[in-house]
């Protein structure tokens, strides 16, 4: 890796891990960047550090998550403060209290760091919430959680500094994708198993039905000639929905999962829709 990525949440399904893996699906030159399913963002921080594009918009429909993205690259230093203050005041107790809380009421700034927080010291780093959009996982057992990344929160703002940041859904992006753009779709993997999921980021869910419109929008994307890649679960289901396309596998280890036994090295698949640096077997 050219260069260290930095990250400021922990998050199920993140790539931070598989960028090496990755770097051979990248083109070899982008000029304009576009993430739909930002996460945590490492394939965007990758590609903003080594390809330099002269334009990124990075976009989630998760609104804690894009107004902690906003928080950072507005305003670093007084993110960091209020983090210390959490911090310092950090126990089982006030886990909860903060938890309870109701992020709507909250100024932006504050809304983002109890986001982080709450992350960093939550069971497994897991980020789910509940029908109603609560946040309800447990606190995690972390003897000293790493609450305040001053390093990474400052080096993410200016990695952010002209980067375009979106609440909104994945299909928006036909509004205003052009040719030659390059897309990177990470939306939450469809279950290996059916009612094994552990990606609910939001209160909506992500099953059939948007897996299939989400294959629609690269099918549109790729005829404005478009490049696009996606990451999803190594299924049937998915792996036939991209039959058109190139699909690779990619070796990942699952960090974060509700039950221990969902650890370990699983198959993910990357689907592009132009030629790759070397030459790949097409996996059907």
């Amino acid at each position: 890796m050219k260069k260290k990525i930095p990250t400021f949440v922990k998050w199920a399904g993140g790539k931070k891990q598989l960028i090496l893996q990755f770097k051979r699906f990248f083109p070899k030159k982008i000029n304009r960047y576009i993430e739909p399913f930002v996460g945590g963002g490492a394939v965007a921080f990758y590609i903003i550090k080594n390809y330099k594009p002269k334009e990124v918009i990075v976009s989630d429909i998760n609104e804690e998550l894009m107004n902690a993205y906003k928080a950072i690259k507005n305003n670093p230093e007084k993110l960091i403060k209020l983090l210390k203050k959490y911090k310092k005041k950090h126990n089982k107790e006030e886990y909860y209290k903060i938890r309870a809380e109701d992020s709507k009421f909250l100024s932006s700034l504050t809304r983002a760091s109890r986001f982080i927080y709450l992350n960093k010291t939550c069971y497994n780093g897991l980020y789910r919430v509940n029908s109603k959009g609560q946040f309800n996982v447990p606190m995690g057992s972390y003897k000293n959680p790493s609450i305040v990344m001053e390093k990474e929160l400052r080096e993410i703002s200016k990695l952010l500094k002209k980067v375009k940041i979106k609440i909104e859904s994945f299909e928006k992006i036909l509004n205003y994708a052009k040719k030659s753009d390059f897309i990177y779709f990470d939306p939450p993997y469809y279950p290996l198993k059916e009612g094994k999921s552990f990606t609910t980021y939001t209160k909506y869910n992500f099953l059939e039905k948007e897996q299939e419109q989400l294959a629609e929008i690269f099918k549109k994307l790729d005829k404005k000639g478009c490049k696009v890649m996606l990451s999803n679960s190594d299924t049937g289901f998915i792996k036939n929905l991209y039959k058109d396309y190139k699909i690779n596998i990619v070796k990942a280890s699952r960090m974060i999962s509700c039950e221990g036994s969902g650890r370990g090295k699983i198959n993910e698949i990357v689907v592009t829709n132009y030629p790759l640096k070397e030459k790949q077997k097409k996996i059907i």
